[in-house]
């Protein structure tokens, strides 16, 4: 999950078949963490049988779930910054009660999603929710939930993660964790060059996402998920994520249905580093790694390198890298890049050729979403639209009167999180693919003194959850619950038909271009479809950002 303010390269400044075995094949050697393994099976719990082994969960109010289960070999030692390996075979039944470790990282106090396990680099694992009594063939929907956290945080561990109410719609709901900052997003000479995973390189959290999307595909029908009909969604750095997943050629017949919360569609969030390759201001991601190594003493860039950085403790590692933190780390720490096989462009280049997967999506933003835009006056902010800073000014502060910090927040998070997701719903309608808007524009009663300009980004993940009474508890009211659970019911309907419209809700139109009509969750609680009220701004940002 992701704070209510982060960034990185873009969002970064603003917190200064041979593939089978390498993305989880059905082979099984490696190791199994000791964490919750037992022999003995556990009377009355739900069991389910993987290709790993018997797992027994837990039930309660019409849900049965799993946690904890390994979907890749611990990345620890020699798998530290390889591609995932499969999971060993245990023996007896494993207990699955409990979340499992999350992945390395220095958690900081303004996170939204409070962790709820400790932390490890083995960590590679995945929860699973379902209604009580389903079978194997039941068919049932299934959601996989990428978490957000600008990729340094995050995990599947949370309350407000939960995947019990969708659970109770019919759907089964799946977590996932994948590796973050230089544990995820690393390259060294001595990698690339002792490459051991078919040229996957540097991108090693997004490697851990599709190893569990094949997981799924090879196991969620023991849960009775239809491994055809699944739904890939996720927020912030896990709405990135999602585009990515879209975009990529690896990520193929894994999903058939997408939806993209606070995740961008233009540039990539965060930026278009290469892993081998140094650009004008931007140095490569191996550059970047060595830059680490030196600062730890790490002299040379060979096997003997490589050796020692695999060595280091994973405190070392992290080096208190955080949303807080990592825009002062920027010189030793690059996130994901470009490495021309896994992530082969930018998600703008592939949505504008028709290369992604063409499937249902929803996509939106949050009203007072994320972005940066640093400027001392009015004069400077509306320059940076070039010559269309006049049409900037018009949209942006008509009368005059407005104050430039609420004009810069605007304009960061139209450009950053807003245009582009209305860019993403218009070039996929102009394709044909069912497509739906939305903007999450509602404030929890007992946050509106203090989120006076709207709804901070990542304020959306409770209600599609239908969480809101963890996050909120005391402070929570009828009205929050209420369209928790109607936002929560539009994306059962979506991961069930592609359409997010059911009995009883307020009709959400498909996308058109010309009527450029979103759902708007809006911030009297009352959803409705409504012709985007920025629409003329948006217009401003996107022909500003035209080639």
């Amino acid at each position: 999950m992701s704070c209510s303010r982060w960034g990185g390269s873009l969002l970064q400044r603003s917190l200064a078949g041979a593939l089978f075995a390498v993305l989880g094949g059905a082979a099984l050697h490696g190791a199994v963490a000791e964490q919750a393994v037992t022999g003995r099976a556990v009377a009355a719990a739900p069991q389910v049988r993987v290709e790993s082994g018997m797992l027994a969960g837990a039930s309660a109010n019409g849900v049965e779930s799993f946690k904890g289960i390994p979907f890749a070999a611990p990345p620890v030692g020699p798998l530290r910054w390889r591609a995932p390996q499969p999971v060993g075979a245990w023996q007896g039944v494993r207990e699955a009660t409990q979340v499992g470790w999350d992945c390395v990282q220095t958690p900081f106090p303004g996170n939204a999603a409070p962790l709820g396990a400790p932390l490890r680099e083995d960590c590679l694992y995945l929860n699973v929710w379902r209604p009580a009594g389903s079978r194997p063939d039941s068919k049932l929907p299934v959601m996989v939930w990428i978490h957000g956290g600008g990729f340094v945080n995050g995990g599947a561990s949370p309350a407000v993660l939960s995947g019990e109410s969708f659970a109770r719609k019919s759907v089964v709901m799946v977590s996932i964790n994948y590796r973050l900052g230089r544990f995820g997003f690393f390259a060294f000479p001595a990698l690339t060059r002792e490459n051991k995973d078919h040229g996957l390189l540097g991108n090693y959290g997004y490697m851990d996402q599709l190893a569990a999307l094949r997981w799924v595909q090879r196991n969620i029908a023991a849960f009775g998920g239809d491994p055809r009909n699944v739904t890939v969604f996720g927020e912030s750095a896990g709405g990135e994520s999602v585009n990515v997943l879209l975009t990529s050629p690896l990520a193929k017949g894994l999903f058939e249905r997408a939806i993209i919360q606070s995740g961008g569609g233009r540039k990539s969030l965060m930026g278009a580093r290469k892993v081998s390759v140094d650009q004008p201001g931007l140095p490569s991601l191996e550059s970047v790694g060595v830059a680490f190594a030196k600062k730890h003493g790490i002299k040379g860039t060979g096997p003997e390198a490589l050796a020692r950085l695999r060595a280091l403790p994973a405190e070392a590692l992290d080096d208190g890298l955080n949303m807080a933190t990592m825009g002062r780390q920027s010189d030793t720490y690059g996130g994901p890049s470009v490495d021309g096989t896994l992530v082969v462009t930018s998600p703008e280049e592939s949505y504008l050729a028709g290369r992604q997967a063409h499937v249902p999506v929803i996509i939106g933003a949050t009203s007072a979403d994320i972005g940066f835009l640093k400027a001392d006056t009015k004069d400077e902010a509306f320059a940076s639209f070039g010559a269309g800073a006049a049409a900037a000014r018009a949209a942006y502060d008509p009368d005059g009167g407005r104050e430039l910090r609420r004009i810069t927040a605007e304009i960061a998070g139209d450009r950053t999180m807003v245009e582009p997701a209305r860019f993403v719903a218009s070039t996929l309608a102009h394709q044909g693919i069912p497509t739906y808007e939305y903007r999450f524009s509602y404030v929890a009663e007992g946050m509106a003194s203090e989120w006076k300009s709207g709804a901070p980004h990542a304020t959306d993940v409770p209600y599609v959850m239908n969480t809101v009474a963890a996050k909120y508890q005391g402070r929570l009211t009828a009205k929050d619950a209420a369209i928790a659970e109607q936002i929560n019911s539009y994306w059962a309907n979506f991961a069930k038909t592609g359409n997010p419209n059911g009995a009883g809700l307020p009709v959400w139109p498909v996308y058109d271009p010309g009527k450029d009509q979103i759902m708007d969750f809006a911030a009297d609680g009352r959803p409705a479809a409504v012709v985007d009220p920025w629409r003329a701004r948006l217009d401003v940002i996107a022909t500003s950002v035209r080639p």
